[in-house]
């Protein structure tokens, strides 16, 4: 369930509307081919961690197959893009709220789902399984009934939208690409953003009680995820409504509601789409606790940050990271409207980095295995290190895009910024002898 909430969020909810917009039918497909890029670098993912399931395992595998420089910066990278994506999905939720009480300041929802969910990972890491399922479950269970209820519109014709549904909608309108390719491919980098927070399975697998079993049934389901929760969602709702009535600011999902007609349909996709954020905070502060103390175990990071508390969480890692989410609180306070588009690119940026770097660690694994200096994985990657390069080379490409984008671009100064950060702090360790790689100890067992 944690490996379906995490190709479920915001960016599939909200960030839709402005895609369809720009691509119009075509965004299908869009979403389609990333998300087979997204399947080779969960299957290269999948193969590392059965090699060696550990805890922070993107930091770790690139630390062992690409130097620890790169362990370094990964990690560092990799907690970075949460903590920001903690911010923006405070805002959203804070944002959700005005729905139902106008009146409540932005920044005081947001300071409350902070202290609520940072309360969730530092009981225990079943608490956060706990609460990660019902999340997942309330989102699954709504697009599937979106789905159901679109194919109903479009099959016996009921609702305000059943004269108009049909599946023509998909190439009428100017047909499928009616902008234009470039247009259509322009998207992509926004479509990536909805898919951050997939590879968090990764982040669980060493607390996982039985990896073997789980991760490979987690990976080998994502194809289905992807056709059912976003290839089969957007047709359906690009059926019912034509996407030229859709805009960017506007969740599609509650368009389309409200174009069907149905009673209350704002007020419960409001509460859906409240749900993702919440989820997508909930992961990230999990997420960042464990890459700090990963880096703690490798003289990455100040050793305080790999202490564990009595309940075997990383409990100093964590709250150190809640407080910087807490930064996400004053900017509600002071430009709520700007700061979610900000962090949410430089998210992106992050997590490319990170997918890249799966990639990359995945390469050297198989040239390891092929020269018989590393054991095999039980759960191979189909086509080997091959369709590794090719995920490779579309994440270069989508980066290209960004550039190209005026709104986009920023995350590439930030990310300049991060690196002379990084270099910083690198030259640091260095110069202090801490640079050496070392395999953090057993860390945590096994939830109960």
């Amino acid at each position: 369930m944690i490996a379906i909430g995490g190709a479920i969020g915001v960016g599939l909810f909200m960030g839709a509307g402005a895609n369809i917009a720009k691509a119009g039918p075509s965004i299908i497909l869009m979403y389609a081919l990333a998300g087979v890029v997204i399947f080779f670098i969960m299957r290269a993912l999948g193969e590392l961690l059965l090699y060696r399931p550990v805890s922070g395992s993107f930091a770790e595998y690139a630390r062992e197959f690409l130097g620890p420089f790169f362990g370094f910066v990964t990690g560092w990278t990799y907690w970075l893009m949460w903590v920001v994506t903690g911010m923006a999905e405070l805002t959203a939720a804070a944002i959700y709220i005005h729905f139902w009480f106008p009146s409540i300041p932005q920044w005081v929802s947001a300071l409350v789902f902070l202290v609520v969910l940072f309360g969730v990972n530092l009981i225990s890491v079943k608490i956060f399984g706990e609460v990660e399922f019902w999340f997942s479950m309330i989102k699954v269970t709504a697009i599937i009934g979106m789905i159901v209820i679109g194919l109903g519109v479009l099959t016996l014709g009921f609702s305000d939208a059943g004269e108009t549904a049909t599946a023509a909608n998909l190439w009428s309108h100017h047909g499928v690409f009616p902008n234009g390719i470039g247009s259509s491919l322009m998207t992509l980098q926004g479509v990536m953003f909805a898919y951050l927070a997939v590879e968090l399975v990764g982040v669980t697998a060493g607390e996982s009680e039985d990896p073997e079993k789980t991760l490979p049934k987690a990976i080998n389901t994502l194809p289905w995820r992807i056709i059912v929760f976003y290839v089969g969602a957007l047709l359906v709702i690009l059926s019912v409504v034509k996407w030229t009535e859709f805009s960017a600011g506007v969740s599609p999902f509650v368009y389309a509601f409200e174009k069907m007609g149905i009673p209350l349909a704002a007020g419960i996709v409001n509460f859906v789409v409240l749900t993702a954020a919440l989820s997508s905070c909930n992961s990230g502060m999990y997420s960042t606790g464990r890459m700090l103390r990963n880096l703690a175990a490798n003289s990455e990071a100040p050793k305080i940050f790999g202490l564990l508390n009595s309940r075997r969480t990383p409990a100093i890692g964590i709250t150190v990271s809640v407080a910087l989410m807490g930064v996400g609180v004053i900017l509600n306070y002071i430009v709520p409207e700007k700061a979610f588009g900000y962090v949410t690119s430089v998210a992106t940026a992050a997590g490319i980095w990170t997918w890249m770097m799966i990639l990359l660690s995945h390469i050297r694994y198989r040239r390891a295995v092929r020269l018989g200096t590393l054991p095999g994985s039980s759960f191979p990657a189909p086509g080997g290190a091959l369709f590794s390069y090719v995920a490779a080379l579309f994440l270069l490409f989508v980066t290209v895009l960004i550039a190209l984008d005026d709104d986009a671009r920023v995350s590439l100064y930030v990310g300049a910024v991060w690196a002379a950060v990084l270099g910083i702090g690198w030259y640091a360790l260095k110069r202090g002898g801490s640079t050496e790689a070392k395999l953090p100890d057993p860390a945590y067992a096994p939830a109960e």
